[in-house]
């Protein structure tokens, strides 16, 4: 990517442990505590580079979503080479319990079935993309994730009016502002994946947890493990899903292969307390084995 003309400086990315050395335009730079809960496992501070770092970094786009999503991508290469999966989904634990995913695409109800889960005690350790070890011992482990909670504000009032979300303002919210800030890292060992769907009438009886056949859990975990690749920028024609070659894709495939040997996975339908309630029921099951 051409660094155009704009001044660019040397920065450090942190992310849970470990870092990314980015060249960044002074936007960016001034945009990045807004950034920050958008890129997993990140701190509201840049690093300074040491001299071991000295050099070039990667070039980001000006525009700072595209330069979070160009970041974020990178991350995704980085972290898979540790033996760690950037995965789209929400992760959730009761304090001194391990970690259930919520997986799903965008508008499947993973955020509300995580209010759900928060309003019976559990804590946000990922609000939309999740760090996990894949490539330790006794794993998976969450290791960290996004901090921000991003919930549709109608969907927010419809089902959680205690909330008392004002009814105008963006179609999005951060409800980490709110007071909701996600649990900070740790390795939490996860106990089990679910799928979520949510149900928009309130009048139907939620279904029971299902567990998925194998093939379908595995293209859950690889669908969800791309999620930063695949992006496209608000500018430019640049396919982030290259900066993942051939070796790579391979290794993440492996990953995937253990998780989905390693890892139950679920399915579950129904409106998010619904949700929560299967949810925990199955957390229950699994933890006083």
């Amino acid at each position: 990517m051409s660094a155009g003309t704009v001044s660019r400086r040397l920065v450090v990315v942190p992310s849970a442990g470990r870092t990314l050395a980015v060249a960044a335009g002074d936007d960016v730079i001034a945009a990045w505590p807004h950034i920050a809960p958008h890129v997993p496992g990140a701190s509201a501070e840049l690093l300074h580079p040491g001299e071991h770092l000295a050099g070039r970094g990667v070039a980001v786009p000006d525009a700072p979503p595209d330069a979070r999503r160009v970041i974020n991508a990178h991350l995704h290469v980085l972290h898979l080479a540790a033996g760690t999966l950037c995965v789209h989904a929400v992760a959730m634990h009761r304090p001194g319990q391990g970690a259930v995913l919520l997986l799903g695409g965008h508008g499947a109800g993973k955020t509300l079935a995580g209010l759900a889960l928060a309003a019976r005690g559990w804590q946000w350790l990922a609000g939309d993309v999740t760090l996990l070890d894949v490539a330790a011992d006794g794993g998976p482990f969450v290791r960290g994730g996004t901090t921000a909670i991003l919930g549709r504000r109608g969907a927010v009032r419809r089902w959680f009016p205690d909330l008392s979300l004002p009814e105008v303002g963006p179609a999005i919210v951060d409800l980490r502002r709110r007071d909701m800030a996600a649990a900070g890292p740790g390795r939490i060992p996860v106990a089990a994946a679910v799928l979520v769907s949510l149900d928009t009438d309130p009048s139907a009886k939620g279904g029971a947890l299902e567990r998925v056949d194998r093939h379908t859990a595995a293209t859950a975990w690889l669908h969800g493990s791309g999620h930063l690749l695949d992006r496209l920028l608000d500018a430019g024609e640049q396919p982030l899903r290259l900066l993942e070659d051939e070796h790579a894709q391979r290794q993440r495939i492996r990953y995937v292969h253990a998780l989905t040997g390693s890892t139950g996975c679920y399915a579950v339908r129904g409106t998010p307390h619904d949700i929560a309630h299967q949810v925990e029921q199955l957390a229950e099951d699994r933890w006083t084995r």
